[in-house]
């Protein structure tokens, strides 16, 4: 599993698009957060593929920690 921060920019035709400042190369959207967030494992696994056939190593930083390190989160909470 890995921590990667994601970018989720409204589109002004509604919708969201979601980069990554960490992998330029992800890229995806949907029309609700949830459908953006829920593409991101598909778009993740297209630039691991695209990574591993180019012999490159993903960024070392996005690993997920060590039990012993704090992990934060950032969630975009609406209200009712």
């Amino acid at each position: 599993m890995y921590r990667v921060p994601l970018v989720f920019t409204p589109q002004l035709e509604g919708g969201y698009t979601v980069t990554s400042p960490v992998l330029p190369e992800l890229v995806t959207e949907g029309d609700t957060l949830e459908e953006a967030h829920a593409n991101v494992r598909d778009a993740f696994d297209a630039v691991a593929e695209l990574y591993a056939e180019e012999g490159r190593s993903l960024p070392a930083r996005i690993s997920l920690p060590t039990r012993a390190e704090v992990v934060w989160s950032n969630a975009l909470i609406g209200s009712p």
